[in-house]
């Protein structure tokens, strides 16, 4: 799939659920610029913001609906009509582990709500997001699509496996075309500096902006694989235009950034000199190494990303730094 293809979703119906969020409105973004007919946005807006859509809004094809993917009446409704379905409406990995009842509802049975609309309505692809999480500690790097999930511990990660199988199940008993990503570690504008469950970037920035050294929670080798949001999105949009269904792939770098590696990067791109320190390690991290395996995205959906990681964090920093004046603004009046 060539970008100059993604434009085939050019007079298309379109449902996002999660839609306000860190990647959904990224996508947003993407389907009007290439021509969407009618967008319509699911967010309950617990994490997602309206300020998040205020670039696609005024292109006048996008509808806005207050409503929850646990609400199976709700997600029937906004489902009728649409022609492809992009499903991202989720909560945190540790909201799950401090709410496992409630990441059963969301991340469960909403999206089983999501799936069994799809059916019902007729929907020609979902694109559904998934997770480097149902993988756990990998045992192989860089880790491949293949890799069983028998590693994980985490509720997240065994909802987000479950996801994938009850899309695999609708595949096999209704046809339903589908594709899923497993993201590995997303960063990027719009992420949620707002919210109760926020990432270490987020502390990092305002920790240094303050004039204090990022804290690393251990000796900092732990690793993982940044993808920027917005290539995210793109890979979305690829998986949407493919002709592949009943596939999984990982959506990555493909590169492994250590976490005083990943300090070191944000207070360059914030023009500090401080020098990270390091606190005691938490007592459970089982997930101490993360790196994908990426040709099979490359070479069968056509995807690789673009966005290095000095590129990235160069512009969450700007775009952070202009949340923050809009809040003082907003807070000064």
């Amino acid at each position: 799939m060539k970008e100059s293809d993604l434009g085939s979703v050019r007079g298309k119906r379109i449902l996002v659920t999660g839609g306000a969020g860190t990647i959904g409105s990224n996508l947003v973004d993407l389907l009007v610029e290439h021509g969407a007919e009618k967008v319509t946005v699911l967010d309950n807006f617990v994490r997602g913001r309206m300020a998040n859509l205020a670039t696609a809004m005024p292109s006048g094809v996008v509808e806005v609906v207050d409503g929850d993917i646990r609400d199976a009446d709700t997600v029937r409704k906004v489902t009728e009509g649409a022609e492809l379905v992009f499903h991202l409406a989720a909560i945190r990995i540790t909201q799950c582990a401090e709410e496992p009842r409630l990441a059963n509802e969301v991340m469960v049975d909403g999206t089983f709500n999501v799936i069994e609309a799809a059916v019902q309505a007729g929907v020609g692809k979902l694109v559904a997001s998934s997770s480097a999480s149902v993988y756990g500690l990998a045992e192989t790097f860089p880790t491949t699509e293949r890799h069983h999930p028998y590693n994980n511990d985490t509720y997240y990660g065994a909802a987000k496996a479950f996801n994938e199988g009850m899309l695999r199940s609708f595949h096999a008993m209704y046809g339903l075309d589908y594709v899923a990503l497993r993201y590995f570690n997303v960063y990027g504008p719009r992420m949620d500096i707002h919210g109760l469950y926020t990432e270490v970037l987020i502390r990092w920035m305002e920790r240094i902006e303050a004039g204090e050294p990022p804290l690393i929670l251990g000796d900092g080798t732990q690793t993982m694989d940044f993808v920027d949001v917005r290539d995210i999105a793109r890979a979305n949009l690829l998986a949407a235009e493919s002709e592949l269904t009943d596939e999984v792939f990982n959506v990555a770098s493909g590169s492994e950034t250590s976490l005083l590696q990943l300090a070191q990067g944000l207070l360059e791109a914030m023009g500090s000199d401080l020098a990270p320190v390091h606190g005691p390690a938490r007592a459970v991290n089982g997930v101490t190494r993360r790196l994908a395996e990426v040709e099979n995205a490359a070479q069968r959906l056509g995807f690789r990303a673009e966005i290095d990681l000095r590129t990235g964090l160069s512009d969450l920093v700007a775009w952070w730094r202009g949340e923050r004046e809009r809040d003082a603004q907003e807070a000064g009046r």
